[in-house]
């Protein structure tokens, strides 16, 4: 275990875990980006560290493939959740996962100079400041020809939610907006895909894809069954990688080599 830093997220645990997760649009987020992940990383066994992993509901599914995982969360809540969950794994499972607590910029030291075939961190860029420190953290722990994967709030999309809510002014300001307050009360920044495709290469890591996320599910309230969820998951896998879909999706994917 690392350092522990500031707990942000201990009263969002388990609002975040058994509710944004287990949502439509949490259960469709896992699924799209596990297919994007599925077109770019090495076969099992190679090793991934989920940088900002949470409960490991992206991560855990790749243990279960033969990945070996490293989950690496700031939040000692969430990593909590991560062991309950992991707990109910198969002791295959469980024995190709490690947690460690500690912030992602400091990933390089926790993980004591390990260089992974894939680093992964998704829905974390969106609550720092700015991203090029993180960057730079995901790629001093990847591997010469490793993979990158980073999913980020989307700048282009920000006047959406509130024009559907009726918010026209709040909608107006965002077309020129940088932030918003996301949906579970936190501030959040956006970045574009030229700007995070910059600083990936700023930092040794070549784009080499990049996807939507959250097209017509993040615009509705959705309770679907598990026959309708798989074809709304199918979907919004499809829109990922189209244009103009993934352009107004809510949030992007983008996938690079180091």
């Amino acid at each position: 275990m690392g350092g522990v830093t500031d707990d942000v997220w201990a009263n969002l645990t388990d609002r975040f875990v058994e509710g944004a997760y287990a949502t439509v649009k949490g259960r469709v987020r896992t699924y799209v980006l596990h297919h994007h992940l599925m077109d770019h990383l090495p076969p099992p066994p190679a090793a991934v560290l989920d940088v900002g992993g949470g409960a490991g509901h992206q991560s855990f599914p790749l243990a279960r493939l033969g990945y070996e995982v490293v989950l690496l969360d700031s939040s000692e809540g969430m990593l909590s959740a991560a062991e309950q969950r992991l707990a109910a794994e198969s002791a295959d499972v469980r024995k190709r996962v490690r947690l460690v607590l500690g912030r992602g910029e400091d990933a390089p030291s926790l993980t004591q100079g390990r260089r992974f075939a894939a680093v992964l961190c998704h829905g974390v860029l969106m609550y720092l400041p700015e991203p090029a420190s993180m960057i730079e953290s995901l790629s001093a722990c990847t591997a010469a020809d490793g993979v990158v994967s980073v999913m980020a709030l989307n700048a282009a999309t920000l006047a959406v939610r509130p024009a559907l809510e009726h918010r026209w002014n709040d909608a107006q300001a965002a077309f020129h907006a940088r932030s918003e307050r996301g949906v579970l009360g936190l501030d959040t920044r956006a970045d574009t895909v030229e700007e995070l495709s910059s600083t990936f290469a700023d930092h040794g890591v070549r784009p080499l894809a990049w996807y939507g996320v959250w097209l017509f599910t993040d615009w509705l309230t959705l309770d679907a069954d598990e026959d309708e969820l798989t074809t709304i998951a199918e979907v919004e896998l499809e829109a990922s990688r189209r244009d103009p879909y993934r352009h107004l999706s809510r949030v992007f994917h983008l996938v690079g080599r180091r």
